[in-house]
């Protein structure tokens, strides 16, 4: 299903996180160590306001719908390039997900404020390259790319 290949060359750090599906009590933590990353390694605070929504809707996204899932992140020279992969179930139609207020969410997670909707736009939103590739019983591969601005 991957049709794009990460892109390793001149990584000058690499940041991986397994997340667990149904693990609402640590939903966020990968993302929040994510930005405390970033800002350690003195990033321009717009790129890692991006990169942190990014990261954190991907990172509910996979608690909420997948079967569990990694978020790769590549520091670059040039870039933080994103690689979120899931363990499925894959989504039926990606141009209906990439809707504003359009969520499979279930019950549970609406009630403890989550499944609005907007993850994949927002996440869309925050990249200067987006590509997301599903496959439904098999999963979904996203690549997010936010440049740093000159």
């Amino acid at each position: 299903m991957n049709t794009y290949e990460k892109d390793q060359k001149n990584v000058a750090l690499k940041l991986h996180y397994d997340i667990a599906n149904d693990d609402f009590s640590r939903a966020g933590e990968a993302s929040s160590k994510i930005k405390k990353m970033l800002k350690q390694l003195a990033i321009d605070a717009n790129i890692v306001r991006r990169v942190a929504i990014a990261t954190y809707e991907a990172e509910i996204n996979l608690v909420i719908h997948s079967n569990g899932g990694n978020i790769e992140v590549f520091i670059k020279s040039d870039c933080i390039e994103i690689y979120v992969e899931d363990c499925g179930p894959g989504i039926e139609n990606v141009e209906l997900a990439m809707t504003k207020g359009f969520s499979t969410a279930t019950n549970v997670a609406r009630e403890m404020g989550f499944g609005a909707g907007m993850g994949l736009p927002n996440m869309e939103k925050m990249s200067d390259d987006f590509i997301i590739e599903s496959e439904p019983g098999t999963g979904t591969n996203i690549k997010m790319i936010v440049r740093y601005e000159n």
